[in-house]
Order: structure tokens, then C-alpha cells, then sequence
């Protein structure tokens, strides 16, 4: 009878513990990033009775009677399964979809969670709902990240913070040159760029339709280009301007403030461009004696740096030449004026990119994100948060979407795992094992209360 209710009560407190964690569970329902808990039992040593015995010549073998003594708790396991995604609309709501965790620092170590409701502190620190700073990469004056444990460090948002000026170094166009332009008929298009201290300056590109020199008949798949400055920037110093219209050659020095720079286009029967007569690739310096060059030099005359364009094919790959109209025009230019943050967002590769109020972006650090051989050996540490324990293995630490890590979600939160309808059930379950131990309890106390009656 004491076997019994001894193994009613280790039954009890068993259940007991079951019910806490499946409360805990229920609590945290709506706790952003939260991992359910469940327990798990092993029964406990068995008395034997009697040994089990070999088959003998004459009988068989006999199994060993044993007794058990009841049960206790094998485990309590932090299962780790994705959560779903609640849309919130907040740029620095961010959410893991796969394995891993934010890394966070409380000024002493790192500790790891999966709830991204992110803000920005006084100082435009990225920090979460306790104060605790995130941990990324930072990215250097021109926008580039390097992953590397050196590089890894609290994350920090300047809100309004201002963009130098980033000078022009490249523009292409596209269209289409019609083959229904007559001779010497020529489209102009004007467009800016901007040198390294914001200032733009004008400059325009005109298409003419080549002609052959003797007989000025229309040379089918040829364009002249000629690019021009407008106001009084230079080239390396001085105003050039070629006497060649169909290749950029024979330049000789001009008093004026205006530059030009020509060139002939070649288009293949398909319409698709050839070449560029006269340009060869790379970037060679130009010098007064050269008759043959590939970038643009444009001297501000302001103090600003010379702004430098590779003039070569693929600034005219998407121009064709066909019967369609014309409608050649700038595709792209880069370079901007300085200007200020305005807002920002979060790619899946956990890439912060801030929008300006130019319009340009530019990336302002990376979100690191930690996964372990053994997550379920993490250590939780309250505030929604986990710790390195001896059996987790030590944090691998690296960017989103590599080497098995998650990718993220921008504006968007990761909700609790727990499933109440099987919360739930788990708990009718307990709440039943639980009556039913002690029901044991009542059983072997009646027992006991019998044999002590029957001395009277």
C-alpha cells in the first residue's frame, strides 16, 4: 500500500509540473516570439520480485516480476517550431521565417531572442523593448557591409541624419533612333550631373544620322553622338572640342567655356548597337597629344573633384535603332545631392536601407542573426530572451539567409507558437492524471485505514 501511494504522489507532483508549464504556455499565447514548453515523464526504478530465468531442459525460460514505483519528469523541451507572421506595418518590426535568433547585448554578453519589436533610443541606437541593443553590421560612408566579427556591433539609425553628396560616375540611355530620320536630322536630350560637393551641372547628348563625307547620302546604321556642357565646367582644366564629327579625334584647345565630346555609333542590321568607333576599353588618362579616348573628365571649376564617366558601349546598350519613333532619352544617372534620412526598411537578407529625401537609398548596416547546433539547449533568461548553455553550443553568428540562418521579414512580427486547442487538451489530460493519482492516494489510505481496524 505505501508502494502505491508513494507512486500517487510522485504521480501528483508530476502532473502538477505538467499543468504549470501548459499554464505557462497558455499565458505567453500572445507573447511575440515566444516557443511553447512541453514536459515529458520516465518511470522510476521498478522492485523486483523475482529474476527472470533461462529455458531449461525440462521448462521454459520465466520473465522477471517486477513492481514499479512510480514516475518522474524526463524533460521539459522548448519546442522551436515557426510561428506565424502578424503584419504590423512598422519598419522596425522585424520577424525570422527558419531557424536562428536576433542577438541582442545587455552591455555584459549577448543574449538571443526571437521577438523583433525593434526601437530606436535617444541616441539612434536599435534597440528592443528592454533596452538591450541589437547587434549588426555597419556599413562605412558609401553604403558597403562587411561581415566579419570585427564589424559586428550595436546597430545605429540617425533619424533625419544627412547624406554627403555622391558624385556622378556613370549614366546610360535608352530608346530607340528611328531609321526614318533624314540626314543631318538630330535629337538632343539634356540631363545633370552632380559633382562631389552636390552641385549639379547641365549637359546634353545630340543623336545626328551619319551621312557618308563624299556624297552626303545616309549612312544606314550609323549615328553621330555629340556630349555637351552647357555652362563652365571643363575638361581636365580646359575646354576641348573635336573637329571630327564621326569620331572623337584631333582635339585641339578652345577659349571658350563649353566642351564637347563625339563619337559614331554603329548599329547591327538587327538594330541592336555594335560598337563605338574609337573607344577602347578601360579607362585611359587623356592628355593633349592622345587622339583617342574612353571617359569623360569634367572639371566642376569649383573646388569639387573632376567628375569622371567611362564613355563605352554599355553606356548605349539599351539604344536600338529601328522603324519605330524615336524616343531615345537619359535611362540612368547616379550621383546625388546631399540630403536627409526620411525613412527606411528591411530586406529578407536583414539589409537596412534608408530612403532620402532626394529619393535615393543607400544601405545603413545588416541584422545578424545566431543559430546553434542545439537550440533547444539555449537557457531562457526571462525578457524573452535566451543564453548559451553547456549543451547549446556556442552562437554562429553571420548574416540572414546564409550558412542555414533564416531570412527576415521586414514590418512584420513573429507570433507565439502555442496552439490553445491543444493547450488545452493537454491540460484535461493532466487534470484527469491528476485526479486519478489522487484518487490512489484516497484508495491506499482506505486500504491502510482497514488493516488498522482489524485489530480492534
Amino acid at each position: 500500500m505505501l508502494r502505491a501511494m508513494y507512486s500517487g504522489i510522485g504521480g501528483m507532483n508530476n502532473f502538477q509540473d505538467k499543468l504549470d508549464v501548459i499554464g505557462n504556455n497558455v499565458s505567453n499565447a500572445n507573447t511575440h516570439g515566444f516557443k511553447k514548453d512541453r514536459t515529458t515523464f520516465q518511470d522510476l526504478v521498478s522492485q523486483q520480485l523475482a529474476g527472470a530465468s533461462t529455458p531449461q531442459d525440462d521448462r521454459g525460460g520465466t520473465n522477471p516480476q517486477q513492481i514499479g514505483l512510480g514516475t518522474t519528469m524526463a524533460s521539459t523541451d522548448t519546442i522551436h517550431n515557426q510561428g506565424s507572421m502578424q503584419t504590423t506595418g512598422r519598419d522596425l518590426d522585424m520577424a525570422i521565417s527558419g531557424d536562428g535568433f536576433f542577438v541582442v547585448n545587455d552591455g555584459e554578453q549577448g543574449l538571443y531572442t526571437r521577438a523583433g519589436n525593434f526601437y530606436l533610443d535617444e541616441e539612434g541606437t536599435l534597440v528592443n523593448s528592454q533596452g538591450l541593443r541589437v547587434q549588426g553590421y555597419g556599413a562605412d560612408e558609401g553604403g558597403n557591409i562587411e561581415i566579419d566579427d570585427d564589424n559586428l556591433g550595436d546597430l545605429t539609425i540617425q533619424a533625419g541624419d544627412a547624406r554627403n553628396p555622391v558624385p556622378t560616375s556613370n549614366f546610360d540611355f535608352a530608346g530607340n533612333l528611328s531609321t526614318e530620320t533624314e540626314a543631318e536630322e538630330s535629337i538632343t536630350v539634356p540631363y545633370s550631373v552632380t559633382d562631389s560637393q552636390g552641385e549639379e551641372h547641365e549637359l546634353e547628348i545630340t543623336f545626328t544620322r551619319a551621312t557618308d563625307d563624299d556624297d552626303d547620302e545616309i549612312t544606314s546604321n550609323e549615328w553621330n553622338f555629340e556630349i555637351s556642357s552647357l555652362g563652365n565646367s571643363q575638361l581636365n582644366g580646359n575646354s576641348y572640342n573635336a573637329d571630327d564629327d564621326q569620331s572623337v579625334e584631333d582635339l585641339d584647345d578652345e577659349e571658350d567655356d563649353d566642351f564637347s565630346i563625339s563619337g559614331t555609333l554603329n548599329f547591327n542590321p538587327d538594330g541592336t548597337l555594335d560598337e563605338i568607333d574609337d573607344v577602347e576599353s578601360g579607362q585611359v588618362e587623356f592628355d593633349d597629344d592622345d587622339d583617342n579616348y574612353d571617359a569623360l573628365f569634367l572639371d566642376p571649376n569649383n573646388g569639387a573633384e573632376v567628375i569622371e564617366v567611362p564613355i563605352d558601349e554599355e553606356m548605349f546598350a539599351s539604344v536600338t535603332q529601328n522603324a519605330s519613333s524615336t524616343t531615345v532619352d537619359l535611362n540612368s544617372v547616379d550621383g546625388s545631392q546631399q540630403s536627409t534620412l526620411e525613412s527606411y526598411s528591411v530586406s529578407e537578407a536583414g539589409e537596412i536601407t534608408g530612403v532620402y529625401a532626394n529619393g535615393t537609398t543607400q544601405l545603413l548596416g545588416q541584422i545578424a542573426i545566431a543559430n546553434f547546433n542545439n537550440p533547444g539547449g539555449l537557457s531562457k533568461s526571462g525578457e524573452n530572451t535566451y543564453e548559451i548553455s553547456n549543451n547549446s553550443g556556442g552562437a554562429q553568428i553571420g548574416a540572414p539567409g546564409t550558412e542555414g540562418r533564416g531570412s527576415l521579414t521586414g514590418a512584420a512580427l513573429e507570433m507565439s507558437n502555442v496552439d490553445l486547442s491543444e493547450e488545452l487538451s493537454e491540460m484535461i489530460v493532466a487534470q484527469r492524471g491528476f485526479q486519478s493519482n489522487s484518487r490512489m492516494i484516497s484508495a491506499s489510505d482506505e486500504i491502510l485505514q482497514e488493516l488498522v481496524n482489524l485489530g480492534r
